[in-house]
Order: C-alpha cells, then structure tokens, then sequence
C-alpha cells in the first residue's frame, strides 16, 4: 500500500503521484488540509485512476465546459481518499470525481465546500486578480459550492487523525482483499 499526501494542487503534483502510485497494490490519497490550486494538476491525477470519463464540469459564460480525464488511468487499484473541513476547491473536484465515478472510498469529514472556478489574470502591475467564472458540478452533477462531500465513511468520534489514518488503513486492506495479499 501506498500512502500519498497532496496538501495543494501546484504543477507538477499530478506527475508526482504517477511516480507514486506506480506499481502499488493500494492507494490511500490524502487531500485533508489541500486547499486546491490548479484544476489541470487536479483533472491529471484523476486520469491515473480513471480510464477517461468525466471530471468535472462548469459553466463559464452561459457555455457548459467539461473537464475530461485523460484515457489509461489504473481502475483497478484499490483506492481511499482521505478528506476534511480542509480540503477545498479543486481537491473536491477530484475527490468528487473519484466518488461519483464509484472509483474510491472517501473517508474523514465532510470537505470544506468551495467549488468554485478561478481564472487568474496578471495585472500590468504584475499582481494577479483571481476572477471567479464559474461554479463546478461532479460527474453526477453535485455542487459541492456551500455544502462540501460526505464522505463515504465518517471519521471516529473526536476527530483524531491518527485514528482516521487507521479506518482508511482498515477501509483500504477490505477493498484491496485478495489483491494486496
């Protein structure tokens, strides 16, 4: 099994987990505490465990986009995603996404609820001005805007991480059963 934790979507981090996760039995994907960043990086580590498929999809100027995972991804490694009040905006785009798409188990608390999309713009000054465009929508069309995921499997009472830690440890063994062995 492997553990990976992500705290912010900058670049390159998609390419860091493929190095990763490449070979392992078991994935447990930890998001707590990632605040987001790029929905590229986000959409990319997605593609390591779909085959395709939809990401994501919002709307910018009355036209529907759609965010598309890469084809080739592994979707037979068992996979946990670990989440809290901390993990925000695109990590609940992928979080989202691997949930909808029955891929992974979440597991923790419920995710922060920012699903909004940010177009950054540089200012002739050389500040950069976050623009909000638009509002996200999983796979099966849920807004996490306000709301944030459930997870799949709460956390234990008093919220110790440790202790979410080892339920994904124990969620992750069940579902790898037969293939970690």
């Amino acid at each position: 099994m492997v553990k990976v934790a992500v705290r912010g979507f900058t670049a390159g981090v998609a390419a860091e987990v493929a190095q990763a996760v490449r070979g392992a039995r078991g994935v447990l994907l930890d998001l707590r505490g990632n605040s987001g960043g790029l929905v590229d990086q986000a959409v990319g580590t997605a593609s390591l465990f779909l085959d395709g498929g939809p990401v994501a999809s919002y709307q910018e100027r009355g036209e529907r986009r759609e965010l598309t995972a890469a084809r080739g991804g592994d979707t037979t490694v068992p996979l946990v995603v670990l989440v809290d009040g901390g993990t925000m905006s695109a990590a609940e785009l992928l979080a989202g996404a691997l949930q909808d798409r029955s891929r992974a188990v979440l597991v923790g608390s419920r995710t922060f609820g920012k699903g909004t999309v940010q177009q950054p713009s540089r200012l002739a000054d050389g500040a950069v001005l976050e623009l909000t465009v638009g509002r996200y929508a999983t796979p099966a069309g849920r807004s996490p805007d306000g709301t944030g995921l459930t997870p799949d499997v709460p956390q234990p009472p008093g919220g110790d991480p440790e202790a979410v830690t080892r339920l994904a440890d124990t969620v992750l063994s069940g579902l790898g059963r037969g293939q970690m062995g």
